[in-house]
């Protein structure tokens, strides 16, 4: 028996989607359905790494937390991870097959992969009660409609029922919807059921009208309207930011301020949203020296271009105050990309095929890159705490001395590792504080009662508890459950021939 679905869309990037289809599925979860999230192709350099070993979006991890489930390959079979302007890196069902040009994926291989993609979705349709499906981007992109797997491409294949989310923080969220409907072919808008207002402000009774209005102009009901709530928020495809920020005071008597490296491509910066879930702890992303001087902690991040990344650091003036402030013993944490860029030297055929190149020289480590990528959830002890982490990586690094930090090193106040998600381990994200406001000579204190994992589980509820006081609820699990309405009216011109 073939499980309920339903597709959630945006008007366009950023709309909410991702965070609206975790909502759905912490609400789904709830009341007792079996439910999974699926997104056929992601764009992302957030990824993370199952339990079998393969590479997946990071918001859709998320998404499978959202479900009380393990995440796995097939929730989101395809991911391109960007390596510059014109190509990506291609990862289908966890592991990477290669490089392509955005006319190349787009002119044939996108299409080829569509058989896959279904094939997964009917595993999981086949399994669950519901699946949730997250679109990319607009469904109305038209350039790109004729080899879409992850709109409407997927909506008319899988005949999922359609809701289209719209950011109305931003304005112009009715033309937005009514666009959106009308630039879609006949076909297509069939399966287009409605409408959900995301961060609205304000007096709903304000909206109404304009509600009603669409309603009478695309004969389709809008299924609810979230009220705009501050913090909230899953690991995202793109938009670098901080989530999970608390704003309390802090424990001891100072705070601890955390500078992170706005490194080209970079990807996993949410590695330091479990530093800004620290009472006291005051994150910010960087891309002056000047703003390294009051840092008591920099962060060099991962990134999907580590050469690119350790020419921009140079450029920026950043490399030098990098190295001076490792000699003054002021404290600098590698991850992934950071942490290779940290080294002595760099062998590199694969990713910027720029050979032998010099890092920064601050740790004992020489990188070596290889074809096959590392995709790896270790579990450690650093710091006298247990860790575990997630290690996406191609470079191969060589330790020859140093103090032994998880699978890399520390020489005195730098450290370096390639292991993602480290910080969230409480304990261990603790101990590393304590040293961090030692060597700063702050008086910080990390809250004794922080649990990284406890405020994702209060946040993903929050976006539950969004859906089920202000959605039409009734009427969304008859979406799921039975597709979409019959007779909708087709909105002109529709999609161009």
């Amino acid at each position: 028996m073939r499980g309920g679905g339903l597709l959630v869309a945006g008007t366009t990037s950023d709309a909410g989607k991702s965070v609206v289809t975790a909502g759905i599925c912490r609400w789904l979860v709830r009341q007792g359905v079996r439910v999974a999230p699926f997104k056929a192709q992601n764009m992302s350099l957030n990824s993370f790494v199952t339990r079998e070993g393969a590479e997946i979006g990071r918001a859709q991890a998320m998404q499978a937390q959202a479900c009380r489930i393990e995440p796995t390959a097939l929730m989101n079979p395809v991911l391109l991870k960007p390596g510059g302007e014109q190509s990506s890196q291609v990862v289908l069902l966890g592991k990477p097959v290669g490089e392509l040009s955005a006319r190349g994926y787009h002119g044939g291989r996108q299409q080829q992969l569509l058989g896959t993609v279904l094939d997964c979705l009917a595993e999981l349709r086949g399994t669950y009660d519901a699946v949730i499906c997250e679109g990319a981007g607009s469904p109305a992109e038209i350039n790109l409609r004729r080899t879409d797997i992850v709109n409407m491409g997927i909506a008319r294949n899988a005949e999922l029922p359609v809701l289209v989310v719209g950011d109305i923080d931003r304005g112009g969220v009715f033309a937005s919807f009514f666009g959106t409907v009308a630039l879609l072919s006949p076909e297509d808008q069939a399966l287009v059921a409605g409408f959900l207002v995301n961060k609205f402000r304000g007096d709903v009774s304000l909206l109404e009208p304009g509600l009603d209005m669409l309603h009478g102009l695309t004969g389709r009901h809008t299924y609810g309207v979230l009220p705009f709530r501050h913090g909230l928020g899953i690991d995202e495809e793109d938009g670098m930011g901080v989530r999970n920020s608390r704003a309390s005071a802090p424990v001891g008597e100072d705070v601890l301020r955390v500078a992170v490296c706005a490194v080209p491509l970079m990807s996993n910066f949410t590695d330091v949203d479990a530093l800004a879930a620290e009472p006291g702890v005051v994150v910010r992303f960087v891309d002056r020296p000047e703003e390294l001087a009051d840092a008591d902690l920099v962060v060099v991040p991962g990134t999907r271009g580590t050469v690119r990344a350790l020419d921009w650091l140079h450029e920026r003036g950043l490399a030098h105050d990098l190295v001076r402030r490792a000699a003054e013993g002021r404290p600098v944490l590698g991850i992934c990309g950071g942490f290779q860029i940290l080294g002595e030297h760099i062998e590199d055929e694969i990713e910027s095929r720029q050979g032998h190149v010099d890092g920064l020289g601050i740790l004992p480590v020489r990188v070596r890159f290889a074809r096959e990528k590392t995709l790896t959830r270790p579990v450690g002890e650093a710091l006298g705490e247990r860790v575990e982490g997630y290690e996406i990586h191609h470079g191969v690094a060589s330790v020859t001395s140093g103090e032994p930090f998880l699978d890399g090193c520390r020489v005195g106040q730098t450290w370096g590792t390639h292991w993602h998600g480290s910080l969230e381990s409480d304990g261990f994200r603790r101990a590393f504080l304590r040293e961090v406001a030692a060597a700063a000579g702050r008086r910080f204190v990390p809250a004794p009662d922080t649990s990284f994992a406890g405020l994702r589980e209060e946040q993903l509820d929050r976006l539950g508890d969004l859906i089920e006081q202000h959605a039409d609820t009734d009427a969304l699990w008859r979406l799921i459950e039975s597709g979409a309405p019959q007779g909708l009216p087709f909105i002109p011109p529709g999609a161009p021939a």
